[in-house]
């Protein structure tokens, strides 16, 4: 009978020839009490069955990747099988499955298909440590094997702003940081002011094969922050969304007010309404009106609800400075509005901004109306100058003609001469 473990022994019968085995890895003879494939001998038996078939294919395995806590499917196979068997290791090459045996008790991994063909097995609930390389063994002689890489990806924990001052004060400078731990690989960060992205700085730091990515944002507050939400955004490859979180920034700053009024034209008998406008946080408060200096003069006609001062019948007494006054513990502001009251005779008192256009004088159509005139003398002096210019141009050349066609001196002072006598028949009027 022959040994499985590397040493000889010889048949009874001298129709059978004895050779030597290789050694079997320890984990063979922990899953089985018997051969795997019976050979022609007399009671013998054999791990492996040599055929031809089977000795030059290696198994065919693919990479996976997966989740941390979803399942994967590792899948080994060959083109042909001779009854010999497969078997999965995992990275620290501990048998999961020879054929359709389970050799490591974890009940997360079961097997899916054993054939002489194809070994599937599924890992459920994976995580981080589960990743590494595989190898699918085919027992044939030599022993073939294929690697198979499983890649877990970390998914990132819910992202945290933290460094909110609330209220922060106008002036301030404010860090913000945002950070998001457990992804592997390392999570991408980002920054939005409302829905404009802003550049942060980026922090990653190992922790085991997962990672802690941190982002950082600091800047100056002004008012125009109040209000203001800043974002995080977290996006990683096992995320089908990026992960938000959102904080909106509160800013107290000092009031500045503003009065508006009812009327362009005031008129006497006329109802008028002054409101204080206030911007500020916390909102300044209460509005307190006064005239050129001290309280209003008559409280039966100037009315006064919250920010509104309102004078029911306009007359001249009204004439004067009006100031509203408000406050926050931040700082005090005031605004000022002179009140001048007209005639009843006076045209044009109206609430529409746009009447007083109307009733004065159209400036735009009077420059133009300027402008052209301006043109259309310009252009005349030009084209005047320009026939006075060739005119006496021609003047002058008659004068001289004579001189230009003598062939020496003398003949042209003689011609020059004679032109004088005939000048009065060349003299030319100009009206």
């Amino acid at each position: 009978m022959l040994s499985v473990a590397g040493t000889k022994s010889k048949a009874k019968d001298s129709h059978v020839h004895t050779r030597e085995l290789p050694a079997l890895p320890s984990h063979a003879f922990s899953l089985f009490g018997h051969c795997a494939a019976p050979v022609e001998q007399l009671g013998g038996c054999s791990w492996f069955k040599d055929t031809s078939g089977s000795q030059g294919q290696f198994p065919i395995t693919q990479n996976v990747t997966v989740v941390e806590g979803g399942t994967a499917n590792m899948t080994c196979r060959v083109d042909y099988n001779d009854n010999t068997s497969l078997q999965w290791s995992n990275p620290a090459q501990q048998t999961l499955f020879f054929g359709n045996k389970k050799a490591l008790r974890d009940h997360r991994i079961e097997l899916v298909l054993a054939s002489s063909q194809e070994l599937v097995i599924k890992i459920s609930d994976v995580s981080l440590s589960d990743e590494g390389q595989y190898t699918c063994s085919l027992f044939t002689m030599p022993v073939k094997t294929t690697k198979a890489f499983l890649t877990v990806l970390g998914v990132p924990g819910r992202p945290e702003i933290t460094g909110f001052t609330k209220p922060a004060m106008e002036g301030d400078v404010i860090a913000l940081t945002c950070t998001t731990p457990g992804s592997k690989p390392a999570a991408n960060i980002r920054w939005f002011r409302n829905d404009q992205e802003v550049q942060g700085t980026k922090e990653a730091n190992a922790t085991g094969k997962s990672f802690a990515v941190r982002s950082s944002l600091q800047f100056q507050v002004d008012r125009r922050d109040d209000g203001v939400a800043y974002t995080c955004s977290v996006e990683h490859v096992s995320l089908p969304n990026p992960y938000m979180t959102t904080e909106v920034l509160e800013v107290h700053y000092a009031p500045h007010l503003e009065i508006t009024h009812s009327l362009i034209i005031p008129q006497e008998g006329h109802y008028f309404k002054l409101e204080c406008v206030s911007i500020g946080n916390p909102i300044p408060e209460p509005v307190l009106w006064s005239k050129d200096g001290g309280e209003l003069p008559d409280i039966e006609r100037m009315i006064v609800e919250g920010r509104e001062l309102t004078i029911t019948t306009l007359n001249k007494t009204d004439n004067g400075t009006y100031r509203c006054e408000a406050s926050n513990h931040l700082g005090t502001s005031s605004a000022e509005y002179i009140l001048f009251v007209y005639a009843k005779d006076f045209p044009g008192p109206t609430t529409d901004p746009n009447a007083l256009d109307q009733h004065g004088p159209d400036h735009a159509l009077i420059g133009g109306v300027v402008a052209v005139v301006v043109f259309i003398t310009l252009c005349l002096i030009i084209v005047l100058g320009r026939y006075l210019a060739r005119h006496k141009g021609t003047y002058l050349t008659h004068e001289a003609k004579g001189a230009e066609d003598a062939p020496d001196a003398d003949t042209a002072i003689i011609n020059a001469e004679g032109n004088h006598v005939h000048a009065e028949e060349k003299k030319e009027y100009f009206i």
